[in-house]
């Protein structure tokens, strides 16, 4: 397993629209060990394929304190929500600014996905675990979080990217 690099924004690959898995394989099974080994490595709680450049749909997510209980979702689809929403405090390992905005995200939600022995999942999240795959789901459809916020704080934080890139 190996640590993978992660892009940043503003990287135009961060906006591509990630294609689905249609065999879950060897080559996907060790990508989705390298995703948790990076995203553990960078202490987040989810990271998408888009964000190592991997144009899949796979996320995997760890919302655990001693992370130690990684859910591992290919072709991830919100199929139902609660119409409630809450702020939800987010950032993200791709605009390593450290600093975190509130997102307003669905406060339940069902999803339907695969698992890594290829088969058919359905799950319902609810707070921060809702909130982390919306998040995640996002960046398979080329969505950052930053898109939910203001023109200026938008660009406050590409005028900082830049200065980081």
């Amino acid at each position: 397993m190996s640590i993978m690099k992660l892009l940043y924004f503003p990287n135009e690959k961060l906006r591509k629209i990630a294609k689905s898995i249609k065999t879950i394989d060897d080559n996907v099974k060790l990508l989705v060990n390298n995703m948790l080994k990076t995203m553990y490595f960078y202490n987040g709680i989810g990271l998408a394929a888009t964000q190592i450049g991997i144009n899949k749909r796979i996320i995997v997510i760890d919302i655990t304190i001693k992370k130690n209980n990684p859910l591992i979702l290919i072709n991830p689809q919100i199929i139902e929500f609660d119409k409630s929403q809450i702020e939800s405090k987010e950032g993200c390992l791709s605009i390593p600014i450290e600093q975190q905005y509130f997102i307003l995200r669905y406060k339940k939600i069902k999803i339907r996905a695969k698992n890594l022995m290829n088969k058919n999942i359905e799950l319902e999240a609810k707070y921060l675990l809702s909130s982390c795959i919306q998040h995640e789901i996002d960046h398979l459809n080329g969505i950052l979080f930053i898109d939910y916020l203001s023109n200026l704080k938008y660009q406050r934080i590409y005028d900082k990217m830049n200065k980081i890139n």
